[in-house]
């Protein structure tokens, strides 16, 4: 391949393709036509000389090759875009996708009256949440999977201050909360204050977005020489509120959360029994974004919203 004739928009293209999993999506994202979009890639397979991408069921997906350049396109595209984004962004004329990452209470919480004061604002941009796979986002942001991480992320922030400028990503505390213990109404330990040893004589569900066998919580319990008996492991705070409405479980649940699940009348809630220290909500983004106006409107929108949500 020669680098120096390669036309970089077909990285572009490229890079939206991969995201949408899908050609005629890509070509509605970036506002050409679905042939357009294939000789853009027909382009890009003739110049690197490896085949990018192959059919799916439904739509196209990465070969070995294009799987592993993509992180690397899309790295350079957004340091690219944050080094050439103007310093001025008008919500109601450029049209800019974000995308976040959140655990499913956060995004219950935040979203309802962000997109409330978008479509106030007229603003055209695009939101795209994806799913909060692990409490440490930072290999994610790095390679321009997300631009804004947002939730609780204590061991990624102390790592963050530890490092001071020299650290790749920036964060923005914007809100606190706490997390309490829920079980149903007809939970055995529901008619009396719940001791720590009732906790840990419990069966418990886990909210772990990663699939590890161990939370915060359990790291508190740890210090005590304290454990608790895990019996399912989820990746939804939603989920682990709607088990344990039906099932004599507890589960550990961000306080705010509950008004939202709908499930108040049939849970009792309890003060954790071991202090999980604190718990604060964090935007975690990269340094390459310290210069978009965009982000650092976004991250405004959210820190008001934060602060009106009841």
């Amino acid at each position: 391949m020669n680098f120096r004739t390669l036309d970089l928009n077909l990285l572009r293209v490229f890079d939206t393709v991969m995201a949408e999993g899908s050609i005629t999506r890509a070509a509605e994202r970036l506002a050409m036509t679905q042939p357009a979009v294939s000789n853009a890639l027909k382009r890009l397979r003739d110049s690197v000389g490896e085949d990018l991408l192959t059919r799916a069921p439904r739509g196209v997906a990465p070969t070995a090759f294009g799987e592993a350049l993509w992180p690397q396109v899309r790295l350079a595209l957004g340091q690219l875009r944050a080094a050439l984004e103007p310093g001025d962004f008008d919500p109601r004329v450029d049209a800019r996708v974000f995308r976040l990452t959140m655990a499913d209470a956060m995004a219950a919480f935040l979203l309802p009256a962000l997109m409330a004061r978008l479509m106030a604002l007229g603003a055209r941009c695009q939101i795209e949440v994806r799913p909060l796979l692990d409490r440490d986002p930072r290999e994610s942001l790095a390679h321009a999977d997300i631009d804004l991480a947002l939730g609780h992320f204590p061991e990624v922030v102390a790592a963050l201050v530890a490092q001071g400028r020299v650290s790749p990503l920036r964060h923005r505390r914007f809100g606190e909360g706490r997390y309490v213990c829920a079980m149903r109404r007809e939970h055995p330990l529901a008619e009396a204050p719940l001791t720590l040893d009732a906790f840990c004589a419990a069966d418990h569900v886990l909210v772990s977005f990663g699939g590890r066998p161990h939370g915060f919580v359990d790291q508190a319990l740890a210090g005590q020489q304290r454990s608790r008996r895990i019996v399912l492991t989820v990746n939804q705070f939603f989920t682990a509120a709607r088990v344990v409405a039906q099932a004599d479980l507890l589960t550990v649940l961000p306080e705010r959360f509950l008004p939202l699940t709908g499930l108040e009348d049939r849970l009792v809630v309890r003060e954790l029994p071991v202090e999980p220290g604190a718990v604060h909500a964090d935007a975690l983004w990269h340094v390459r974004h310290d210069r978009s106006a965009a982000l650092q409107w976004l991250l405004a929108q959210l820190a008001e919203v934060a602060t009106e949500v009841p």
